[in-house]
């Protein structure tokens, strides 16, 4: 199984420019999260992945192939937007999207009532979409993404309106789907959604891609610059240190701290200042990885 490559993809709308030399490769067996702030083109990205736009220049592959109605049957997308028709029953159109994806109703069948039973919806099936909750209509969505079992699977927003126990259970889907050597894209605003699915990283802002690769080797790419601490005793030299500008407390709580170093603040010297206090016993001293929204901020320069 090939991977999706996109090479130097550009869009344009009149004279504004959505999307600008967009490269990237997602390999299959790996999760990639398409991130970015509202209106920064990761829809219009995934709308020419998933051949619903063109691009005006560059190009887009699947397996070595221009992408295009054939690999649209080899891709399942579920969109942020819902998509149902409301006054179907909801096998009834199950069966239709999988027919229209090139699934036999026989095959469709079985594997409707395997996703239903799975998804707890098995109950649920002969009842018009209009009648199921908001998280039970992302289910049968989801369902429809993965019926025609496709090569590639974008996910937009996959746990928007599912309660904790039911997104456990997608989380525990898409890790199989990877086991299985699907090619996965997850876009979403939930960084520690991100964090602990994906495996790989791009970040596109007003256009144009701005960070990408390993998640754990973009991680390494910023400073360590939070410190975790933990101890028993006293430690007012800190208070010092945050008064000249040394240390920043983002945290404080019985037995520790979180705080954030500044560049003329030497860990080491610090660690070193901890230990020779009277009477302090510190169990944890340890300098903490950026988080992913962390990284986020610092470079596009705002929030998800």
């Amino acid at each position: 199984m090939g991977s999706l490559i996109l090479h130097d993809v550009t869009k344009r709308f009149g004279r504004i420019t959505a999307a600008s030399e967009i490269s990237f490769r997602a390999t299959p067996g790996r999760i990639l999260g398409l991130l970015g702030p509202n209106g920064a083109g990761k829809t219009t990205t995934i709308r020419m992945i998933a051949n619903i736009l063109t691009p005006d220049e560059g190009a887009i592959t699947l397996d070595g192939r221009t992408v295009g109605a054939w690999s649209q049957e080899r891709m399942g997308y579920l969109p942020e937007e819902r998509g149902l028709y409301k006054k179907i029953e909801v096998n009834r159109q199950l069966r239709y999207l999988a027919a229209l994806k090139g699934v036999h109703p026989e095959d469709s069948t079985d594997r409707i009532q395997y996703w239903m039973s799975r998804l707890g919806l098995k109950e649920w099936g002969m009842r018009k979409a209009q009648d199921l909750s908001k998280g039970m209509q992302q289910k049968v969505q989801f369902i429809a993404t993965v019926l025609a079992e496709p090569q590639l699977i974008i996910l937009d927003e996959p746990f928007s309106g599912l309660d904790p126990v039911n997104s456990e259970v997608l989380l525990e889907i898409i890790a199989e789907m990877k086991q299985a050597g699907r090619i996965i894209l997850f876009a979403s605003h939930r960084m520690e959604q991100v964090e602990r699915l994906c495996d790989d990283i791009c970040l596109i802002a007003e256009g144009r891609l701005v960070l990408s690769g390993d998640l754990k080797e973009v991680k390494q790419r910023f400073k360590r610059d939070k410190l975790a601490l933990d101890y028993k005793g006293m430690a007012p030299f800190l208070d010092t240190m945050e008064k000249m500008g040394e240390i920043q407390f983002l945290e404080r709580y019985e037995g520790g701290c979180t705080l954030r170093i500044s560049d003329n603040c030497n860990p080491r010297a610090l660690l070193d200042q901890l230990l020779s206090v009277p009477d302090l016993e510190l169990y944890r001293f340890e300098l903490l990885q950026p988080s992913l929204n962390e990284i986020f901020i610092k470079t596009v320069g705002g929030e998800v």
